[in-house]
């Protein structure tokens, strides 16, 4: 067997993956923190070790040939592999210095993460943090996040949830905007105002819908998919939205609007993977997080 076959580095498979998923250089040195020139280096070095032509250069990116098509089970395999074997050595340390990935969603890592996270440097100075802010879902097996808070359970038989409460939903407006529009006493009285809600996502759509709301993206007057521009936009004085009651009662330009709507609950998460969760940093990040989510749930 040829030796450059048995010996590849992963550093160049990576590059590999990471230009097939993405379909092109620029895409692929954006998600790993690397040059274009660098990663154009290792994927003609891999195709001179393997011999083969695994792209086609296009006007547009680059496409897998053949080869390099037949190749991606196996490089698929690797890193697989390889994410196990970090996965592995990460629960394994004993140590409280280092860094811990969290991704909760924007709203949650915008309003309340903050706080918790002080609290946590003042009582741990060699954790470092990173936050994914994302309403997306972050993969813990390839540790793109060391730990998820997210509004369902974690479904992955790797990964270790734990249900932390649930987060009340609420109807809001800008004291300055009710103080000005006046305030509505009954569902009926809210057609009478600016509703803010979402654009494409129409998940809010068929909840209104299934309470009895006559809802379509039409009877919105302000239309965005970000959880954090529309709570921006009730603070402005819009109109009126919808909101987590937590974020609420901590704003005291905020007043909540008590017409019951039988409006769902969000549930609370926290996830990581089964090999992390005793980690004596991760474990800490992990209590840390649920006493601080604790004041915000019901």
């Amino acid at each position: 067997m040829d030796k450059s076959l048995t010996s590849l580095d992963w550093a160049l498979v990576r590059a590999f993956l990471i230009v097939a998923e993405t379909g092109s250089l620029s895409a692929a040195a954006r998600r790993l923190g690397a040059s274009q020139p660098t990663l154009g280096r290792q994927i003609r070095q891999l195709e001179t070790a393997l011999g083969q032509t695994l792209f086609n250069r296009q006007p547009k990116g680059l496409a897998l040939t053949e080869n390099g098509r037949a190749l991606m089970p196996g490089a698929q395999k690797m890193q697989t592999a390889m994410h196990e074997i970090a996965l592995t050595a990460a629960g394994q340390e004993t140590g409280l210095a280092g860094p811990v990935r969290i991704t909760a969603s924007e709203s949650v890592s915008l309003y309340i993460l903050p706080p918790i996270l002080a609290k946590l440097r003042a009582e741990a100075p060699g954790i470092s943090v990173d936050i994914v802010p994302s309403d997306s879902t972050e993969n813990l097996l390839f540790r793109e996040a060391d730990i998820a808070l997210r509004m369902y359970r974690p479904k992955q038989l790797e990964l270790v949830g734990r249900h932390l409460g649930d987060i009340r939903l609420g109807i809001f407006a800008s004291r300055a905007y009710l103080d000005r529009a006046g305030r509505p006493e009954t569902v009926r009285d809210l057609f009478d105002h600016p509703i803010i809600g979402y654009d494409r996502n129409e998940e809010i759509i068929r909840e209104l819908q299934a309470r009895g709301f006559p809802a379509t993206r039409e009877w919105f007057a302000f239309r965005c998919d970000s959880h954090t521009v529309n709570w921006e936009l009730v603070r402005a004085g819009c109109g009126i939205g919808f909101g987590q009651a937590g974020v609420a009662e901590a704003d005291p330009e905020i007043e909540e609007i008590p017409i019951d709507v039988n409006l769902p609950v969000l549930p609370v998460w926290l996830a990581t993977h089964q090999a992390l969760r005793h980690s004596p940093r991760i474990a800490l990040v992990w209590d840390a997080l649920a006493e601080g989510m604790a004041p915000h749930l019901v």
